[in-house]
């Protein structure tokens, strides 16, 4: 399983931006992979920044090129 980092790195070289690290997790979450809780989550039942609807197909792309999903 590929790291937040990695998967920053992936989106920044095809995509031109970095994700924020709260958007991957969303996607995670989204896609049924494990994601562990944050020690520093305002709130362990909701998002505060959930992954925009425009962003999560790249973020999507970057977990299958990791074969994640």
């Amino acid at each position: 399983m590929a790291t937040y980092k990695e998967i920053q790195a992936y989106v920044r070289d095809n995509y031109g931006y970095i994700p924020k690290t709260c958007w991957i997790a969303h996607m995670k979450e989204l896609c049924g992979l494990t994601v562990r809780q944050a020690p520093n989550r305002w709130n362990p039942n909701g998002r505060q920044l959930p992954c925009p609807v425009e962003k999560q197909s790249d973020i999507r792309q970057a977990f299958e090129y990791f074969h994640m999903i």
